[in-house]
C-alpha cells in the first residue's frame, strides 16, 4: 500500500554538539563510543558502527583532544593483551547526551504538531541553513585552549596558549586578527594546526626556529600510497598528528611505541572564538 501523502511531515532530530569549525559530538561518534564501551575494542566498535578504523581512530582522537579530560583511554598488556575503554566521564558524556536528544526529539514533534511546514518551499530553506550550521573543518589537529599571554608588534602578536597543565601552544597572527577576535589574558579559543603543517624529528637536541615543540610517543601510523598518517599520544591524553611522506617515515625509522618530536610553525596555528 502507498504511503499516506496527506500526513504532515515529521521532524526528525539529530543532534550535535558542535566547536566552533567541527563537530564534537553527533549520533555516529556517540554510537561509537557506546560500541568502545560494549566491545572494549577500537576495530571492534569501528565494525558496529560501522566505519573505517581509521576513521574510528581519528573520531576518539578529535574527542579527546577537545574534551576537558579524555572520553576513552587504551591499555597495553595484561591478561587479555589490553584494550580500549570509556573514562567515567566518556560514560556520564553518553548518558547526558542522549538524555538531551530524547528531550530534543521532544521538540521537534511539538514544532511538526504546530508549526505549519507543509510548504516545500519552507522545508528546503530549513533544510539550507540546517547544512550550512553543520559546516565541518578539515583540519586534523584541534585544541581548545586558554590565552596565557599576548604580545604585541607593530603589525603581529604573539598568542601563548594553555591547553591543561602539561601543554602549552604559541600562535603568530596579524595585530588586526588578535583585535578582531578580541583576544584577552583568560580567553577561551580554539586553535587549529594542519596535519600538512607538522614535522616530525626524532633528534633530542633539535633546534629550530619552530615555536612548537611537542614531545611524544607515536600511537599508531596509517600508510597510503604516498603519504603516512603518524598520529602521537602528548600530555593530558591528547593527540597530535603529522601527514609525511611514506619515504620520510622511513628515514626517520619511525615505529609504533617511538619518540618523536611534533614540530610546528606559531604562524602555523590557526585561532577561532566563539562570539
Amino acid at each position: 500500500m502507498p504511503p499516506d501523502r496527506t500526513e504532515p511531515p515529521k521532524l526528525l532530530s539529530r543532534l550535535s554538539i558542535d566547536t566552533a569549525l567541527g563537530s564534537f559530538l553527533g549520533d555516529t561518534r556517540i554510537r561509537l563510543l557506546e560500541a568502545i564501551a560494549q566491545h572494549g575494542s577500537i576495530s571492534r566498535a569501528a565494525k558496529a558502527v560501522p566505519m573505517s578504523y581509521k576513521a574510528a581512530w581519528d573520531a576518539v582522537d578529535a574527542m579527546n583532544n577537545l574534551a576537558e579530560t579524555p572520553l576513552v583511554e587504551s591499555s597495553v598488556g595484561g591478561r587479555h593483551g589490553g584494550g580500549t575503554h570509556l573514562t567515567a566521564y566518556g560514560t556520564r558524556l553518553i548518558a547526558m547526551f542522549r538524555a538531551v536528544e530524547q528531550e530534543y526529539q521532544g521538540a521537534m514533534e511539538r514544532l511538526s504538531r504546530d508549526a505549519d511546514l507543509s510548504d516545500a518551499a519552507d522545508l528546503q530553506h530549513c533544510r539550507v541553513l540546517l547544512r550550512r550550521m553543520a559546516m565541518k573543518t578539515s583540519t586534523r589537529n584541534q585544541f581548545i585552549a586558554t590565552v596565557s599571554g599576548l604580545s604585541h608588534s607593530q603589525v603581529s602578536t604573539e598568542v601563548r596558549l594553555r591547553v591543561d597543565e602539561g601543554l602549552e601552544l604559541t600562535a603568530l597572527i596579524t595585530r588586526e586578527s588578535a583585535e578582531n577576535l578580541a583576544l584577552a589574558v583568560g580567553r577561551e579559543v580554539h586553535a587549529f594546526i594542519k596535519a600538512s603543517s607538522v614535522l616530525l624529528s626524532t633528534e633530542p637536541e633539535l633546534r629550530t626556529s619552530a615555536r612548537n615543540h611537542l614531545w611524544g610517543a607515536i600511537k599508531r601510523i596509517h600508510e597510503g600510497a604516498v603519504n603516512a598518517d603518524v598520529t602521537l599520544s602528548i600530555p593530558g591524553g591528547r593527540t597530535v598528528t603529522a601527514l609525511v611522506t611514506r619515504d620520510s617515515a622511513a628515514s626517520l625509522g619511525l615505529e609504533v611505541g617511538g619518540a618523536v618530536c611534533a614540530v610546528f610553525k606559531a604562524s602555523s596555528v590557526i585561532l577561532a572564538t566563539l562570539g
